[in-house]
């Protein structure tokens, strides 16, 4: 079992990312002074710091002792919960913004020197023409080579204020002399919508990462774009989404939703309720659409698979979702750190909470999909266990289950295979990307210079090259196993390969096929087509 639990740690990280994620939007308590200043609690902690800072016999960095204390008093409320440091809190709400202001590359740090993977789209390095395989070697004629120091540090070469300008000299290959570009900083999209294209001439498939600030924005656009492609239904994967901010989520449901249907509803500490109803006319009111979760879809995620369901509206398919059903809010704590507090439980339209149980504590709570993976509910419904005292009724007689997460439409298992899972940890850690850009860096031109078209016609993933990863793998001391999944390892390459090409909507596209779940939309969409005719 030790074997099987290493393999699957990664997984179970990844699930905890969802502790991260809030629901509520930043609240201001700069005016609660007056109702905490006599609180005994508050000055017996005061009263404590204190003695040690002034008193006790040697020095004790304080600051490290509030942390510790913080930690501990949230750790014992709920798993989600959590403390934010002031050298964590940029990076922790960068990342839940629509974007950041710089020259838009993603990077390798490859014997110091930054190696770029691509230019970010819509970004000021991919307007002026920068781009992947590109070594940048000076900024500000200050050398950006040989310095020693990690790929953080090289950042604050790259980056400055809206608006400031950095002269790039640039490395490209097959060119002698060094490029220089000079480019202005400016705000640089992180896009929660990745992947847009259609499945087939009548559905739309929309990829959505997390929930951040402009996540409806861009789930907006790509409606209206594959609207105008022909869509007639979505399918909307929110697979492997932890969640995110909850007035994301709202806009979205309200475009499936008709006029003064129920979303959700919350409930506070003091019992008050508040409850959330479609507002507007959606664009997608009328079609019909597909909701894919799995058990790492949480929070915001299980807002909208919740909210459509218990509507009847659409179709959810996949597996049992995360099942985290409590509202965070953020509260600045003053001195650039912050708490996220739990201030709310959700529930769905028809009443029920999807929050799974944490009584027993946080280790035992983000090891639930070990449990999942013993009881066998990834490979079979009939696993999965519910509570008939949980059990509701939909506006359309369909029966859901609260207690723990949203438990699909349409049950689709998880091939579990070790070899499997091997190859999917090895895709999200990172391992096959830096790979494959090694892999492009053999004949960087030519890749450079090829359409999709081209690439999908011309490239080709071969034993040789699967050989090659086998090796890369061996000097990460990593010991990558294929037998009968080679054919897949072969098709995540090349899906990496198109991400650092073309970008991401080329990466799902090639990921997606074959994947049993998209196959099941398709099944789905003709059958219902079908019957119509």
């Amino acid at each position: 079992m030790k074997n099987k639990r290493n393999i699957y740690t990664p997984l179970l990280l990844g699930i905890a990312c969802a502790i991260g994620v809030f629901m509520g939007g930043k609240i201001n308590y700069s005016s609660s002074d007056q109702l905490f200043s006599s609180n005994p609690k508050k000055e017996k902690l005061n009263r404590l710091i204190d003695y040690i800072d002034y008193e006790y016999v040697d020095e004790v960095n304080t600051d490290s002792i509030v942390d510790v204390t913080v930690n501990t008093i949230l750790k014992g409320l709920d798993p989600h919960s959590v403390y934010i440091p002031e050298q964590e809190y940029d990076n922790v709400s960068q990342n839940m913004k629509g974007d950041f202001v710089g020259i838009g590359v993603s990077f390798y740090s490859v014997e110091d020197t930054i190696m770029v993977i691509q230019a970010l789209e819509g970004g000021p390095s991919e307007k002026i023409g920068i781009r992947g395989g590109d070594r940048i070697l000076y900024a500000n004629d200050t050398p950006l080579f040989d310095l020693g120091v990690s790929s953080d540090s090289l950042t604050t070469f790259l980056k400055g204020k809206q608006g400031s300008k950095v002269e790039l000299k640039v490395k490209r290959p097959g060119k002698e002399e060094l490029l220089s570009f000079n480019v202005k900083r400016d705000h640089v999209p992180i896009k929660s919508v990745e992947a847009v294209y259609m499945l087939n001439k009548t559905v739309g498939y929309i990829k959505i990462n997390r929930f951040a600030e402009s996540t409806y924005e861009e789930f907006n656009a790509a409606i209206k774009a594959l609207e105008l492609m022909g869509a007639k239904e979505i399918a909307l994967d929110l697979r492997d989404n932890p969640g995110g901010y909850l007035a994301e989520a709202i806009n979205i449901a309200d475009e499936f939703l008709k006029d003064e249907k129920l979303i959700l509803f919350t409930k506070n500490k003091s019992g008050s309720i508040e409850k959330t109803f479609a507002q507007r006319e959606g664009d997608f009111e009328d079609g019909h659409v597909y909701v894919l979760i799995n058990e790492n879809s949480a929070s915001a995620s299980e807002v909208v698979a919740g909210a459509l369901q218990d509507n009847d509206v659409g179709t959810i398919i996949g597996r049992r979702s995360y099942g985290k059903g409590l509202v965070q809010r953020e509260m600045d704590l003053g001195d650039g750190s912050a708490v996220r507090l739990t201030i709310a439980r959700y529930y769905t339209p028809t009443g029920r909470s999807i929050q799974k149980p944490y009584e027993n504590g946080n280790d035992s709570y983000f090891r639930d999909y070990e449990r999942r993976y013993k009881n066998g509910e990834l490979k079979s419904v009939d696993s999965i266990k519910v509570d008939d005292s949980l059990k509701y009724v939909t506006p359309g007689g369909k029966i859901v289950y609260g207690g723990g997460g949203i438990i699909p439409d349409v049950f689709i298992p998880k091939d579990i295979e070790i070899e499997r899972e091997h190859i999917r940890i090895l895709l999200n850690g990172g391992f096959l990307s830096r790979f494959v850009f090694q892999e492009l860096e053999r004949d960087r031109s030519y890749y450079n210079s090829l359409s999709k078209t081209e690439f999908d016609n011309e490239v080709e993933i071969t034993d040789e090259t699967v050989d090659r990863l086998i090796a890369f793998g061996k000097s990460e001391k990593l010991n990558i196993r294929l037998t009968e999944y080679k054919p897949l390892m072969k098709q995540y390459l090349k899906a990496v390969m198109a991400q650092q090409l073309f970008g991401s909507t080329y990466f799902q596209q090639l990921k997606n096929e074959g994947d049993p779940v998209i196959d099941k939309v398709l099944e789905l969409s003709e059958k219902k087509n079908n019957f119509k005719d």
